[in-house]
């Protein structure tokens, strides 16, 4: 069996943050998605580039603790116990 999961990161900025959302899609990917978001310090010079990296990081991060807690839930309903996963 092969699977392919792609990230897909989509971005929404304004002048002071950027917010972006890491979704996973393909076939038979897990429904989870993670957000993350990057405020510019007033009295730094604006560079999308930074927040979007930034933002992006944290969306992926989030995104990855989302699939942990997927995967113990699923491992819960099998042995009806707490699972115990480290990140």
């Amino acid at each position: 069996m092969h699977n392919h999961w792609i990230i897909d990161l989509n971005f929404e900025e304004d002048e002071n943050r950027t917010a972006c959302t890491a979704t996973l899609n393909g076939f038979s990917a897990p429904g989870v998605k993670g957000v993350g978001i990057a405020r510019r310090n007033p009295d730094d010079s604006p560079d999308s580039t930074i927040g979007e990296e930034l933002a992006a990081a944290r969306a992926c991060s989030n995104l990855a603790h989302e699939l942990i807690n997927k995967a113990a839930s699923g491992i819960e309903t099998r042995t009806h116990e707490a699972a115990h996963l480290i990140f």
